[in-house]
């Protein structure tokens, strides 16, 4: 029972870490903005692309509530997406490409 109720303080931590760091962060351009403002040109690869569409799938499952937070390690961004893969019904293929684009 400790386990659990110690297990659920950190979750809710995390949470709320999370959504701190994402109120925070939510007005700051990204860089793929910040290079087609300066007119960088830019040649997309495979990893460009899956980093692509897992941020289109983050803000169509994600950005509704949250703001993409800067930085976490890909394992706690795991267990945060874990948990919200249930809560918000996202499939496993649009999991894989969030946690993709959440960690690069």
């Amino acid at each position: 029972m400790k386990t659990h109720l110690h297990r659920m303080s950190w979750l809710a931590i995390l949470l709320c870490t999370l959504a701190l760091a994402s109120s925070v962060f939510a007005g700051s351009p990204s860089s793929r903005k910040d290079a087609a403002a300066a007119g960088v040109v830019t040649y997309n690869t495979d990893a460009d692309n899956l980093r692509l569409q897992g941020e289109q799938r983050f803000r169509a499952n994600c950005g509704r509530c949250h703001a993409a937070p800067q930085k976490f390690p890909t394992r706690m961004m795991s267990t945060v997406l874990r948990h919200m893969r249930v809560r918000a019904t996202i499939t496993a293929e649009d999991q894989r490409l969030i946690l993709l684009y959440m960690t690069q």
